[in-house]
């Protein structure tokens, strides 16, 4: 039977983040009136006092736990300690406070990068524990993976119904463009749009080119989320993810062409490549709670390019997702389907 978030109090941690963001459009969307989204400054969910104001105060009775401290491969490799630390104990803290409230469903929200470095593709769920994650984002993945290890415990012991979810790599407008900590996406259409801007012949890229990852739209996530907070009861971690595999090479030349930039791109093969292939078995996902993603790359990549060059920060992810259904109105397409129902 599907949960009715509409009469629920959701609490979503993160929710002025990236992500987080889009869940509380999307919860909005669906008529969701009883949201917070609280933000570090006011409680900074590292702390057990600030998790049990929290709580205490909110009384939750669905929670999505979307806080996460992230980052590309050099910010994973600067802050091993303080990615493995945040994680972990916001993660431990959140799920152990929604035991002690009587949370009705808690669903967190892991990452791809807690799969072993050389996992067979397309990863499956049932590999998560066959082997060690990338060593450049491994303790942020092992912290990330603790949490499904509590989620089942606390099911065991507790009966408590916690879900965890594995999305990929996301993208889209909103996302974090900082060249200290971003992603490959946004760090490759900040490169390419800036290089072109100053008229530079060559960009100097990490790697060689060769890994491959998958890449989510955001607002696919959400709705994938969404779904899942209202038709998955189930102690398996979910893939969630678009299936689709792309090498770093052809992701750079694709957004060069869309950012105008006719330069050379050079590779630093001193630089890590990191995780040799990443794509993910989608089917549990579609034949759990009726996800399937909808967004295609190109049109995304688009949507979020156009964000960037209109300002970035200046505009709301809301105004990347206007554009994006235009480009889906040009091709003819359907609009997306409304997360609160299966597909």
């Amino acid at each position: 039977m599907a949960l009715e978030l509409r009469s629920k109090r959701i609490l979503v941690t993160g929710g002025a983040g990236f992500l987080g963001s889009c869940i509380v459009k999307r919860l909005r969307g669906i008529g969701c009136g009883q949201i917070a989204a609280p933000r570090r400054r006011e409680f900074d969910l590292t702390g057990a006092e600030a998790v049990r104001r929290l709580f205490e105060s909110f009384r939750p009775e669905v929670v999505v736990h979307a806080a996460a401290v992230v980052g590309g491969i050099g910010a994973n490799q600067d802050n091993p300690g303080r990615f493995f630390y945040e994680n972990a104990i916001m993660g431990i803290q959140v799920i152990e406070a929604c035991r002690r409230y009587g949370v009705e469903k808690t669903v967190v929200l892991g990452t791809i990068c807690s799969y072993p470095k050389f996992t067979p593709v397309p990863f499956r769920e049932d590999s998560l524990w066959d082997g060690y994650p990338e060593e450049t984002n491994a303790p942020y993945g092992i912290a990330k993976k603790a949490l499904l290890a509590q989620c089942q415990a606390y099911r065991e012991q507790y009966g408590m119904n916690a879900i965890f979810l594995l999305p990929v790599n996301l993208y889209g407008p909103g996302d974090n463009f900082d060249p200290a900590s971003s992603h490959v996406i946004p760090a490759l259409i900040r490169k390419c749009l800036e290089a072109h801007g100053r008229g530079e012949g060559s960009i100097t890229l990490w790697g060689d080119g060769s890994p491959t990852r998958e890449f989510l739209y955001v607002e696919d996530a959400a709705e994938a989320i969404v779904l899942a907070a209202e038709h998955y009861n189930g102690a398996a971690p979910v893939n969630v993810g678009s299936g689709e595999e792309i090498s770093i090479r052809d992701l750079a030349e694709r957004i060069a062409s869309l950012c105008e930039y006719q330069g050379r791109m050079e590779w630093d093969t001193a630089r890590p490549n990191g995780q040799p292939r990443r794509c993910l078995d989608v089917t549990r996902a579609e034949r759990e709670f009726g996800f399937r993603a909808h967004t295609k790359l190109a049109d995304g990549l688009r949507a979020t390019i156009d964000w960037r060059r209109a300002g970035g920060a200046g505009d709301s992810p809301a105004s990347g997702q206007a554009k994006l259904a235009a480009l889906r109105a040009r091709a003819g397409e359907s609009p997306a389907p409304p997360s609160s129902q299966k597909s």
